[in-house]
């Protein structure tokens, strides 16, 4: 598969036939993200925010698929190239996987899976389906987390499983009992409100009480709710997302090093440059020195 991708997008290879990829558009303008994929692959789409749309035969039909559903597009006589436009303000995580790698996942199960079965096998298969809430604590986890690399691939492969799975898991009582908390639709949205306010305002950022009352969770189901779906503290959240941002800033040559601590919140330039050399192991000058 060639990439020809153009815009904020981010591929993982999870494993031979497996790939992730992470569409983030926080400008203010639209993103085309392109890309080859050919008829041997099945894609998931799925829109945790905003909205997208997926153009076919170079433009003359489209799906738009909006914050919190879903779009699986399968067809085994035409390839199905990523041709995507970007609302702003929107994400989007996407699985491509290959036909046969797929199949081997379903080999005792095909009657389970409509496009499966003998008669739907070469036709293709378009599905557009509404995100269960734990899918959407998988998704998040798979665009949020905080793992030492040694992990990393280990637990995308598992969260991917997990997420084909919770998928084509028709039942009405997805299992969550490891966070109660998470089985009520209205808390995962409270909690996702809580990760954007946090964003938001990252440079001033709400205590955990004055943010539990805002969103309208007690302290206790806050905290236990984004530890679950989002892999760590509020803070340590917010910590990750302000150095990744910092980081980014960085990179432009736009800013120096003082404009960027005071936008992630830093009053002072040591402190900022204290926190980088935290997370990234060098301090902000050495890092970008080590990138030219």
């Amino acid at each position: 598969m060639k990439n020809i991708a153009r815009g904020s997008y981010d591929e993982i290879l999870v494993e031979d036939g497996i790939y992730i990829l992470k569409i983030q558009n926080d400008a203010q303008e639209a993103k085309l993200i392109e890309r080859d994929i050919d008829s041997s692959y099945i894609q998931f789409h799925f829109c945790l925010k905003g909205k997208s749309k997926f153009n076919f035969n170079e433009g003359n039909y489209y799906l738009e698929v909006n914050e919190e559903n879903s779009l699986l597009l399968y067809n085994t006589q035409k390839d199905l190239p990523l041709d995507l436009v970007v609302s702003p303000g929107s994400w989007l995580l996407s699985v491509v996987m290959t036909i046969r790698k797929f199949h081997s996942l379903f080999s005792d199960e095909a009657d389970y899976i409509p496009f499966l079965s003998e008669e739907n096998k070469e036709k293709k298969y378009y599905s557009q389906e509404m995100v269960s809430p734990a899918t959407a604590v998988v998704l998040s986890q798979l665009m949020n987390y905080n793992l030492h690399p040694s992990i990393k691939k280990l637990y995308l492969k598992g969260k991917v499983y997990e997420l084909i799975s919770l998928y084509f898991n028709k039942t009405e009582d997805a299992d969550l009992e490891q966070c109660p908390y998470l089985a009520d639709e209205d808390n995962v949205r409270r909690i996702r409100m809580a990760k954007e306010i946090m964003i938001s305002r990252m440079a001033e950022p709400p205590t955990l009480a004055e943010l539990s009352q805002e969103v309208g969770l007690s302290l206790k189901k806050l905290k236990e709710g984004f530890k679950q779906i989002y892999g760590d503290s509020v803070f340590g959240f917010l910590f990750d997302y302000k150095m990744e941002y910092a980081r980014k800033m960085l990179e432009t040559g736009k800013h120096n090093v003082n404009e960027v601590g005071l936008k992630v919140g830093y009053s002072t330039a040591s402190h900022f440059i204290a926190s980088f050399k935290k997370k990234f192991g060098t301090t902000p000058k050495k890092y970008l020195t080590s990138n030219v």
